[in-house]
């Protein structure tokens, strides 16, 4: 008896403490409704914080915008004085300190430390701290011949790559990891001797390529897996000498690529081929490989991740992009090897990470920024090795325990409102305001982006592009057809970018809303990775290039639809079907979450259906 009241107690407390109900709630920021879930609400009360006031698009839009990736300037060091590359313009408020100055012994950003005002809101206080404190110039660790990257280590010979990890002799690419000789590049992984490639694992020799796998020797090809020698081909599974899902005798393939290579005008006319193919094609609803639970996109052996996109090896995720072996976080971005984060950004092996951007290697951080194997900090900007401190003033355990359990009840009565009259309590994560960037020099532009007008009157900063009035040496339309053409001396030469418009004097000016620089040059390097692989040159400048390459990505945002597979074809009688599938003729009733919008084109099928299809 005594045994069965045990039990009853246990199931009641556990229905008690599972009780919560769907909220539906306004947001703050777009008006627009937002649900809570329970599971939600139970995640909040553990890290004790309150629900959101703010809906999940508007949440990672306002993260997205304190991170910069790209948008890099020439400037001095504010310690030594030598001239370095930073994140950072000149005209910023705070200081910026080059690699060497920055970890060096010559400062101590303790320095900057300041009591609380309880007469002012804490962002105020933060933001003053802010215009104080140095700010490392890039984001760069244990590196060699690596200067001009950025949120990066590890890599050897690499130029203008972002977000990687262990790359060599690698240019102009966001995400890569463990490649060598890639150039123009997304999300590449495990790779070489890779062109204009997106979202590639263990491939060789591939060429405007697109989700391959364990392929060589391929190019223009889309979500080929085992194949070699192949060009223009879709949804191929170990398949050899293959041009447009077409097989060819090696004899024949080698001739016809021959005379496609090297060449910009054959292989744009070949890309138009290559699209109309596309279109007749089937897309997977989602990327989500040997994974459990999860609702999402680009999601691999996880489990319980749901909202989340470009995540692997995590569990219990939710709304939560670019994460590799992450755990039970929530609203979070660029998170490796860490757990229970919340509205944080940028970080590696860190624990109990709440509203804190650019941290690594610390725990039990508040409201913290760039700082780095500390813990117990509040309001924090830059510290390395240091714990319980507030504003960067160092206080006892017990001090700091009793000051910030004071400084979250003011928060939560003394709310910081920004010039778009929206207020921010505890638990909310930085105002906009507060970003040290404009929000298109951030990767929020990428996935939400906006004119200026529209960014200004969202309460973001919009920095205007740099009146350059650039004359170059050769216009687009003179440049060599072939690489075979091309002559050393390109590399002295500066080059139109064929999105720039040219004046009256011949001079140039941005023609499109791609951060274009309007000219661009050839570094040897370069040149010599596209002879080595018989590529025409570039027409674009890397910053258009980036733009056209990322319009492969889909949006951070799912959609609910129905299976496309109407039987013997698609509903839109546009493909045909190979074999029967479970449904048979009729169509197939499977529904699913997808990036892919209603309204796009690509022909969009279920799991159970594309395999049945593609294998």
């Amino acid at each position: 008896m005594v045994k069965e009241e045990i039990v009853i107690t246990i199931i009641i407390t556990i229905m008690n403490n599972n009780n919560h109900q769907p909220q539906k709630k306004i947001c703050q920021n777009c008006g627009k409704e937002f649900l809570i879930e329970p599971e939600d609400l139970e995640f909040y009360e553990k890290i004790g914080v309150p629900a959101p006031t703010w809906c999940p698009d508007c949440r990672l839009q306002r993260r997205l915008s304190f991170r910069n990736e790209r948008a890099l300037y020439k400037r001095k060091c504010d310690l030594c004085g030598r001239d370095i590359i930073s994140m950072y313009p000149s005209d910023i408020p705070f200081p910026v300190y080059c690699q060497k100055c920055y970890w060096s012994d010559k400062w101590d950003p303790m320095d900057y430390g300041r009591d609380y005002d309880w007469n002012k809101p804490f962002f105020k206080q933060f933001k003053e701290l802010m215009n104080k404190t140095p700010r490392l110039s890039l984001l760069v660790y244990e590196s060699v011949n690596s200067e001009y990257t950025n949120f990066a280590g590890r890599n050897k010979n690499c130029y203008l790559i972002v977000s990687s990890g262990e790359a060599e002799n690698s240019m102009y690419g966001y995400r890569y990891m463990k490649t060598k000789d890639v150039v123009d590049s997304e999300d590449v992984r495990n790779s070489e001797l890779c062109y204009e490639c997106f979202q590639c694992s263990h491939v060789y020799k591939a060429v405007f390529c697109s989700k391959c796998e364990n392929s060589h020797d391929i190019y223009l090809s889309y979500n080929c897996h085992g194949c070699s020698h192949c060009f223009g081909c879709v949804n191929l599974r170990n398949k050899s000498y293959y041009i447009f899902n077409q097989p060819y005798s090696k004899e024949e393939y080698t001739q016809k690529i021959n005379f496609i290579l090297g060449s910009y005008t054959k292989f744009k006319e070949a890309n138009i081929k290559f699209q109309a193919l596309l279109k007749k094609s089937i897309f997977r609803f989602a990327q989500i490989i040997h994974s459990v639970d999860c609702r999402g996109d680009n999601i691999s052996d996880s489990k319980n991740c749901i909202q989340s996109f470009n995540v692997a090896s995590s569990k219990n995720l939710k709304y939560v992009s670019f994460a590799v072996n992450a755990f039970d976080s929530y609203d979070s971005g660029f998170i490796d090897y860490s757990e229970m984060c919340y509205e944080s950004l940028s970080g590696d092996k860190d624990a109990r990470k709440y509203f804190t951007y650019g941290c690594w290697g610390s725990y039990d951080l508040y409201y913290s920024d760039t700082c780095s194997s500390s813990h117990h900090l509040f309001g924090c900007i830059g510290l390395r090795h240091k714990s319980y401190s507030v504003l960067n003033k160092q206080y006892t355990k017990e001090e700091y325990e009793e000051l910030v359990s004071k400084i979250i009840e003011q928060m939560k009565k003394l709310p910081y409102t920004d010039q778009k009259g929206r207020e921010y309590r505890y638990g909310e994560f930085f105002p906009p305001e507060l970003s040290p960037f404009a929000y298109n020099e951030t990767v929020v532009q990428e996935y939400f982006p906006l004119t200026k007008e529209e960014a200004l009157n969202q309460g973001y900063q919009w920095k205007e592009s740099e009146e350059k009035n650039l004359k170059p040496d050769i216009y687009t339309q003179d440049l060599p057809d072939h690489i075979k053409d091309v002559s050393d001396d390109i590399v002295a030469k500066t080059i139109q970018c064929a999105h720039a418009q040219v004046k009256e004097d011949g001079a140039l000016e941005p023609g499109c809303n791609e951060q274009c620089t309007t000219a661009f040059r050839i570094t040897k390097e370069e040149l010599d990775f596209y002879r080595r692989m018989n590529l025409p040159l570039p027409r674009l400048c890397p910053n258009c290039r980036h733009y056209q390459r990322i319009k492969q990505r889909n949006p951070l945002k799912l959609y609910q639809r129905q299976c496309m597979c109407g039987g013997k074809t698609s509903t839109n009688g546009v493909y045909k079907n190979t074999s029967q599938h479970f449904h048979k003729e009729e169509p197939c009733p499977n529904t699913f979450y997808t990036t892919y919008a209603p309204d796009r084109p690509e022909i969009v099928y279920c799991e159970e259906c594309y395999k049945k299809e593609i294998g």
